[in-house]
């Protein structure tokens, strides 16, 4: 697909005009959201760094980012993995200068579905119009990498309601029980253990327990 239509033409013409009088980012480009297949943006992150070189635009694509906070992810025998969790997970951002070239670099890109904006109707005809890419804002980019930045390491664990654990330190180290509730954001579960004969909910650390397979 290209600009070659008059109406997806004038649109662009429009978006420029926008472009050059509204807010601007690093090195006067502006930030858009493009959707990429699930799984897909350190690849598709990879590929657009390749192709900008390749088509000799790297003066009007000046950046991808993938925004990410770290996070901890705790294997099944208590270890600690430091990793890295995606913002938006799907999306990649990219700081560009909009026009046909730039525009069709970043569209014909493998496993990129589509820039964010907004569908513009067909003047005529049927079927679907063209999206048209819509900048971000300065303050919501700046909010977002901002958050990237100052969030604090998420502790993710694979536990659900219904795993069985073990308690691998603390008071209860050794015993065994079942997962009643787990609360990431605090980085603690429940669980009911077996008490001198009766099922006790106790609070936990995860990094106190160790998932039975």
């Amino acid at each position: 697909m290209t600009f070659a239509a008059d109406e997806f033409q004038q649109d662009l013409a429009q978006t420029d005009a926008e472009n050059a009088s509204g807010e601007i980012s690093s090195q006067s480009g502006r930030w858009y959201a493009v959707q990429v297949a699930s799984g897909c943006e350190k690849r598709v992150k990879a590929n657009l760094e390749q192709r900008i070189e390749t088509l000799d635009v790297a003066n009007r694509i000046f950046q991808i980012e993938i925004p990410q906070t770290p996070a901890i992810k705790l294997r099944k025998d208590g270890s600690r993995l430091n990793t890295e969790e995606k913002v938006f997970p799907g999306y990649v951002l990219v700081n560009m200068l909009m026009d046909d070239d730039t525009w069709q670099v970043v569209k014909n890109t493998p496993n990129v579905i589509n820039f964010v904006g907004a569908e513009q109707k067909r003047r005529y005809g049927r079927g679907r119009g063209h999206v048209k890419p819509l900048p971000l804002g300065k303050a919501e980019v700046e909010r977002i990498f901002k958050q990237a930045e100052e969030q604090e390491p998420i502790v993710k664990i694979d536990m659900a309601p219904g795993d069985k654990i073990l308690v691998l330190s603390g008071p209860f180290k050794d015993f065994e029980g079942e997962v009643i509730e787990v609360s990431p954001e605090r980085s603690k579960l429940k669980a009911l253990l077996s008490i001198f004969g009766r099922d006790t909910p106790v609070e936990l650390e995860f990094n106190q327990i160790q998932k039975e397979s």
